[in-house]
């Protein structure tokens, strides 16, 4: 679908510009993106290998271990059906250390890991026939629909990415989104939250 609409966008700024004798800016604009675009990625390749790799050390230091335990009644609170001690937890507390830190990058191989865990959990309720639903294969569990809204919410203390990019672009001050940042990100996750929980008590309520 975004293919589409891109497509569809770039095709009529095109045929607007051809009927408005603006084909030269049109031209024009496409190098310099095309250079900026360059520019950009060289710079965010440097700021995702640098946190990425901050939080490699980490795990590799235990720190990310020891924070999944000083996470845990979190975890246990969002996630009520997930056993405890299940290889799923420090994945999930990858992931939202590095959401908190606004490293995108870095969270997504932990997402990743977290979602293939929680995938393996169900599979087993399923042939064990021990949890309250029985559904079918390839339908998400409560747990991997928590996690999936909860990391799309991403609460974020610090915007890492955001102000890379606006100090790329030469804002004066590319920090001052961060308090916005707080606001708006604890918003969506307390209302992804909220929603999680009530869907829960209704899938419950049901049985």
């Amino acid at each position: 679908m975004l293919n589409y609409l891109w497509a569809g966008m770039i095709l009529a700024g095109v045929i607007f510009g051809a009927f408005g004798g603006r084909m030269q800016d049109i031209t024009n604009a496409a190098l310099d993106s095309s250079k900026e675009a360059v520019t950009l990625c060289i710079t965010m390749i440097g700021v995702m290998a640098f946190w990425t790799g901050i939080m490699e050390i980490a795990s590799e230091a235990g720190i990310i271990r020891k924070a999944s335990v000083k996470m845990r009644p979190l975890i246990r609170f969002l996630f009520p059906g997930l056993p405890e001690g299940h290889k799923a937890e420090e994945h999930i507390a990858t992931n939202f250390i590095a959401n908190f830190l606004g490293l995108g990058w870095a969270a997504t191989p932990a997402g990743l890991r977290a979602m293939e865990e929680l995938g393996k959990l169900e599979d087993d309720r399923r042939n064990r026939k021990i949890s309250g639903i029985v559904r079918k294969k390839g339908v998400a569990s409560n747990e991997m629909c928590t996690f999936l809204i909860i990391n799309i919410s991403s609460l974020q203390l610090i915007p890492v990415n955001v102000i890379a990019y606006r100090s790329e672009y030469g804002s004066p001050n590319p920090a001052a989104i961060v308090g916005a940042g707080i606001v708006a990100t604890a918003i969506s996750t307390g209302t992804a939250i909220i929603f999680c929980k009530l869907m829960d008590r209704s899938r419950k309520s049901g049985l």
